[in-house]
């Protein structure tokens, strides 16, 4: 039974560090396809946007979370199970804005940014942007089918 568990876990490690490996390459030709870094930035969330709207379902699936009960809570499961759930890693939920709908997840060690140094012509690339569309997606997504 340890030998399956150990095969998951290093499955996971396997997906996770081929889809780093994987994004580097998409990040790299995308550079070479526009023109300027704000296009590769759009392109970026455009993608994680189509990503996040199909992986909510995964997501809620694999997950079996119930409906959270407010914005923090919903803070919570994004960075201890979601992102941990899919990349391996657990950001911290911070920067609340006084009305409490707005705050920043800090990823202390981003697995997106393994094997990449980026050029110094691409200063205002937002390498990871990726991820914030797939925030939108998805957290768009939950709220289409709770309202």
């Amino acid at each position: 039974m340890s030998r399956q568990s150990n095969r998951t876990t290093d499955s996971k490690k396997m997906n996770s560090e081929l889809f780093t490996l994987t994004y580097g390459a998409l990040v790299t030709q995308l550079c070479k396809d526009y023109e300027n870094d704000e296009e590769v930035n759009k392109q970026l969330d455009k993608m994680g946007y189509n990503i996040g709207v199909r992986l909510i379902e995964d997501f809620l699936a694999r997950s079996s979370i119930g409906r959270c009960q407010d914005f923090r809570e919903t803070a919570d499961v994004i960075a201890k199970v979601a992102f941990k759930m899919y990349l391996g890693v657990t950001p911290s939920v911070t920067n609340w804005s006084p009305a409490g709908d707005e705050f920043s997840l800090i990823l202390e060690n981003n697995p997106l940014v393994d094997f990449v140094e980026l050029p110094d012509n691409h200063n205002t690339l937002i390498y990871s942007n990726l991820l914030c569309g797939v925030l939108r997606g998805a957290l768009e997504m939950v709220k289409s089918t709770l309202f």
